[in-house]
């Protein structure tokens, strides 16, 4: 296909995928007036918008914050902070904060993120591990169709079972994303097999995609990072937990030491940011969710499997798209990396990672180190050498990086 040829078929893309577009505009919609009233609800004002320094000890803007954030993710406490490097750290401190020497984890979808299983102790002999501390794990593999499978989780349920771990996203896997009826659903029948069980969820890549979120159907506890969705493209680091009062406190006390909790933690200079990213977010998110889609669409009309289909409902901000090759894999993040406005120059390669198993490749030419809602793409080389493709700050600049990377894929051949 020349070069011509791709320009015309995105074109064409393009038209198609509007009244995909003008679905995923209502949906945002309903998430900026939950976002805005949260904002309305905290009464949130100028002086909120400084920051703090030392031990922030009575910090008002972070407290609004907190309070917006509880607001909108439907829980009745929150903990945002800046200090929080990453996902994995705000769901390494949700645990820890929750499970005790001789609790089980049970996770109710086969492997759970790379990154957690260091921390979980199931590869690796990383020190202070949850086995490390004497907490057991086990899980349960999905369906062959990539659903839960509920007779095995049902027999997997027992006395021991501290914790269900819920992946939101697909992660690295070939599989859907699940969706908060299914959510729902699953929270329902662990309380009812086991009342106390908690149920926490990796909420990474699923917030203000659908329009409401895991602690308003249920979830104990949920977790994730700043730089992914809730940050809108300007929070600089940081990350949240949400959920019930005394597990949010748990999980402080972990954050920081026992009986200081979430009472300090200074805002420093980007407590603005923090804000004024959380008020972006419901745009950014829709503006990441239409670049999925025109990515989609377009690489199926190349030729290859993607998942999620350009038309079926979508419950995180990932497309992935299985390039079968290691070669059109790596051509794909070097075409994306080729379109960034940062480090547009750099080639990226395969390389060892700290956290996963295999060899992974980024790419991710953004304004702030690893953000993922401002365009990004990486994959561990293994097979389906599937790409997962996620955020956009604009749907006009996911456009230009799929393009650019379509070009890259089809030179392989």
């Amino acid at each position: 296909m020349t070069i011509d040829q791709l320009d015309k078929l995105a074109r064409e893309v393009e038209n198609e995928v509007q009244p995909i577009y003008r679905h995923i505009e209502e949906r945002a919609m309903q998430n900026h007036a939950r976002v805005l009233a949260g904002f309305h609800l905290a009464r949130t004002s100028d002086y909120h918008l400084r920051g703090t320094t030392g031990y922030g000890y009575n910090d008002a803007g972070r407290e609004t914050l907190e309070r917006i954030y509880a607001h909108v993710f439907g829980a009745e406490a929150a903990l945002v902070r800046g200090q929080i490097v990453s996902g994995t750290h705000a769901i390494a401190i949700a645990l820890y904060g929750l499970l005790r020497p001789g609790d089980e984890l049970l996770a109710v979808q086969g492997s759970p993120y790379d990154t957690l299983e260091e921390i979980i102790g199931k590869r690796g002999n990383a020190s202070g591990s949850l086995k490390d501390y004497g907490i057991s794990y086990r899980q349960v593999e999905l369906t062959t169709e990539g659903k839960l499978d509920w007779a095995a989780i049902e027999q997997a349920l027992n006395s021991k079972t501290r914790v269900v771990l819920v992946q939101r996203s697909r992660g690295y896997a070939w599989r859907p994303a699940l969706t908060l009826a299914e959510l729902k659903k699953l929270i329902e029948f662990v309380k009812a097999r086991c009342p106390n069980t908690y149920v926490f969820v990796d909420n990474c890549y699923g917030e203000l995609v659908e329009t409401a979120e895991p602690p308003a159907v249920g979830a104990d506890l949920a977790a994730g990072s700043l730089i992914k969705n809730p940050g809108g493209g300007l929070a600089p680091t940081g990350g949240y937990i949400v959920g019930k009062k005394e597990l949010v406190e748990r999980a402080a006390n972990r954050f920081t030491a026992p009986g200081i909790g979430a009472e300090v933690g200074p805002t420093l200079d980007h407590h603005r940011l923090l804000l004024q990213g959380f008020f972006l977010a419901p745009h950014t998110v829709a503006e990441a969710l239409k670049g999925a889609v025109f990515a989609a669409r377009l690489f199926e009309r190349l030729g290859f499997r993607v998942s999620p289909a350009y038309d079926e409902p979508r419950h995180d901000i990932i497309q992935a798209i299985a390039l079968e090759t290691p070669q059109r894999l790596i051509a794909f993040c070097r075409g994306l990396q080729a379109a960034s406005p940062v480090d547009a120059h750099v080639l990226p390669e395969p390389d060892y990672m700290p956290g996963y198993e295999d060899d992974v490749i980024m790419a991710a030419g953004t304004f702030v180190q690893g953000a993922s809602i401002e365009l990004s793409a990486d994959a561990p080389l293994r097979k389906p050498y599937a790409v997962y493709l996620q955020g956009g700050l604009s749907k006009e600049y996911v456009r230009l990086g799929v393009i650019s990377a379509a070009r890259q894929v089809l030179q392989v051949g």
